[in-house]
């Protein structure tokens, strides 16, 4: 990794990208510490100390902006869910699915034209709910409490949500990585200090014994050590060609493989489902009724019904988003068209019902593995006693896009390489 980063440094295009990468991560963060007007932190104090809540996980992936009230609180969630949405009526909608299936530049720029305004229309309503969710809950959190003031809160969010989605889709044409998700991960990062000081706090307090904090690194090398694993574990599926000739030519007869990842869907899934759980509670308090009351108070984050339901969104997802980046019927007849098959077994539908059996079982392995992220912190809290303020959530989104950016560093410098030998 360091090998990579030195060469990438030495190559002044890249070296310029990745400056450029930091300048909007350092501007980012910058306001994700100016506050959003008419709130008063103080009232606030307390709310985020518990990341296993919703409260605290939206503070984790908004990188603290949400507990600082600032412009940013609302994060990148709104364009998360827009792209969801977007995904989901792509299927639901002919027009959408025959747009998507021709592809092209087009095609591209039409559904980012949805998002966006998905994205603007979610913040409204998202910025507006939890504003006033605020305001029900903890008296005197919002000065001034009327719909002017909800309004006008909203507004500010919204300006910051759709900054941060100008801002992830300019990161990703001029700097390295996914813009949005390098964003995430600067988020997640900067609670890195904050909780070692924390962690030590609570020691010299005597809160903790010595043994906790070293059970927690331990587990958290575990841990990280278990995420790159999954990540990067690969089922290789052989596949050989058959030689044909052509005129005096022979071609094909090498063999290769399709290389399927046991996580193929990444954090999307855990991304999206937290997602989606936000709608039910932002959809309900606007309703000012008992029943609304009670259905919140039993979905409430961390309560077995919610840990139920989040789960299973997270099986579905799974399958949804590998189903959607991965067609065995395609890949079958493409291979038949080439001359490959696979040794063992015949070409056509038994190799596409092969491919979709092996997928299956992959993409179940790896939702097991997101579902057992998403209950870790109730397991850390039990054996260590002490909240890090970081999930297995927050864990998977930083090792993968760590990686990830890393290849496509990576990647660049082998392409430069290349150039420079050829030129």
């Amino acid at each position: 990794m360091f090998a990579t980063l030195a060469n990438a440094w030495r190559i002044p295009e890249l070296r310029k990208k990745i400056l450029f990468t930091g300048l909007l991560i350092v501007i980012y963060r910058i306001g994700a510490h100016i506050p959003a007007p008419l709130f008063d932190t103080r009232a606030l104090s307390g709310m985020f100390t518990n990341s296993t809540d919703l409260l605290g996980f939206l503070d984790v992936m908004s990188g603290g902006a949400l507990s600082n009230m600032s412009l940013f609180a609302l994060g990148v969630g709104p364009y998360i869910t827009s792209s969801i949405i977007v995904q989901l009526l792509t299927m639901v909608i002919p027009a959408w699915e025959e747009m998507q299936k021709e592809g092209g530049q087009d095609a591209r720029k039409k559904f980012q034209e949805y998002t966006r305004y998905g994205t603007v229309a979610l913040a409204m309503l998202q910025g507006y709910a939890t504003a006033y969710g605020l305001s029900v809950r903890w008296q005197g959190a919002v000065i001034n409490p009327s719909v002017s003031t909800f309004f006008l809160i909203a507004i500010t969010w919204t300006a910051g949500a759709t900054f941060l989605m100008w801002l992830g889709e300019y990161l990703s044409e001029s700097g390295v990585g996914s813009g949005i998700s390098i964003l995430i991960y600067a988020g997640i990062i900067s609670r890195l200090p904050n909780a070692i000081i924390s962690i030590l706090q609570s020691f010299n307090e005597g809160a903790i014994s010595f043994w906790q904090p070293l059970l927690l690194a331990v587990i958290a090398v575990v841990i990280i050590a278990g995420v790159v694993f999954i990540t990067e574990g690969v089922r290789r599926i052989p596949v050989q060609y058959a030689k044909r000739t052509v005129g005096r030519r022979v071609y094909g007869g090498q063999s290769t493989h399709i290389p399927f990842k046991v996580n193929q869907a990444g954090v999307l899934p855990i991304i999206f489902a937290s997602s989606l759980l936000m709608f039910p509670s932002t959809i309900l308090s606007f309703i000012n009724q008992d029943w609304a009351a009670r259905f919140n108070e039993a979905f409430t984050w961390g309560s077995w019904i919610h840990t139920v339901v989040y789960l299973l969104l997270i099986l579905f997802f799974s399958y949804f988003y590998t189903a959607m980046q991965f067609n065995p019927v395609e890949v079958s007849k493409n291979m038949q068209k080439n001359g490959g098959f696979i040794p063992g077994i015949r070409p056509g539908r038994p190799t596409s019902d092969y491919l979709t059996r092996i997928m299956d079982r992959l993409t179940l392995a790896g939702a097991f593995f997101l579902c057992g992220l998403v209950v870790l912190p109730q397991i850390l809290m039990f054996a260590t006693n002490i909240d890090s303020g970081f999930g297995g959530t927050a864990i998977l989104i930083a090792v993968g896009v760590a990686l990830e950016t890393m290849k496509q560093i990576e990647a660049q410098v082998m392409e430069r390489h290349y150039s420079g030998f050829l030129g």
